[in-house]
């Protein structure tokens, strides 16, 4: 009988920037099942959302993204959260995206940092 055991400790990775002077700490934890990032640039976790690619018979993907916890109202929260599962899937992972977004600034320049420095640290974590 082969029985998978999970690793733990969670392999992760995390690292500290900064972006449009904010100090942005990201943590990047790979679960058997999913990727948990954390981005912070407030100390604490933010709001929290949950990216996933359906499987389904057409060619091309689709991608399902909500909000679990925090603000529904912040559809620029939501754009990183999809942009990154986009990434992840286009890089091969199969595995569901739980994604914390505590920020002070919700620009395009820093969301596009923050998933730029993510996919730099998923093969770490891998």
């Amino acid at each position: 009988m082969d029985i998978s055991v999970p690793t733990f400790p969670v392999r992760h990775s995390s690292l500290s920037l900064d972006i449009e002077g904010n100090k942005t700490e990201i943590i990047v934890s790979s679960y058997e099942d999913h990727f948990l990032v954390i981005v912070t640039q407030i100390g604490s976790m933010g709001t929290i959302l949950h990216a996933r690619k359906e499987e389904g018979v057409s060619i091309h993907p689709t991608f399902n993204v909500s909000v679990t916890f925090g603000k529904r109202d912040e559809p620029m929260l939501v754009a990183c959260a999809r942009q990154l599962i986009e990434q992840i899937s286009a890089s091969g992972y199969s595995k569901g995206l739980v994604l914390s977004l505590g920020l002070r600034d919700h620009s395009v320049g820093t969301l596009k940092r923050i998933v730029s420095a993510v996919m730099e640290k998923l093969p770490v974590v891998t």
